[in-house]
């Protein structure tokens, strides 16, 4: 996969300020206000940033956590970081494409998945494509 790279000021020119927080600085959305917490329609999930697919929304599952779940990602399309900030060891999960800052992913919650695991995304740091007709 080719990679994105851009400067702190090209992202700055093309993301929003709150995306611009959250995709490139890290930071995380309020819980509960994200566009796509509820959505059900068939389709990917892209980064926010640079448009990578990431999620099939046949992933994705009610978690009641306050942001977008998914038990797994497209291969490749995820890179799983050792986060170790706010006093406590927690895994983020950034873009492979272009390095943005996406959310964190818990394993052994004990939610009925194929993988047993929780990618905790904010909705800001995606972009919905629905495709009515995909077979997932």
């Amino acid at each position: 996969m080719a990679t994105v790279d851009k400067t702190e000021d090209e992202w700055r020119a093309v993301l929003s300020p709150e995306q611009f927080r959250v995709l490139r600085q890290k930071g995380t959305e309020h819980p509960g206000t994200g566009e796509y917490i509820d959505k059900k329609d068939p389709g990917v999930y892209n980064c926010g940033a640079c448009n990578a697919q990431l999620y099939k929304s046949s992933t994705k599952f009610d978690s009641h956590c306050g942001w977008p779940a998914f038990f797994d990602a497209i291969p490749g399309a995820v890179t799983r970081i050792e986060d170790r900030s706010h006093g406590m060891l927690r895994t983020e999960i950034v873009c492979s494409k272009c390095g943005s800052h996406l959310g964190h992913v818990f394993k052994g919650e004990g939610y009925r998945t194929p993988t047993d695991e929780r990618h905790c995304v904010n909705s800001i740091s995606l972009k919905f494509a629905s495709e009515p007709s995909a077979k997932q």
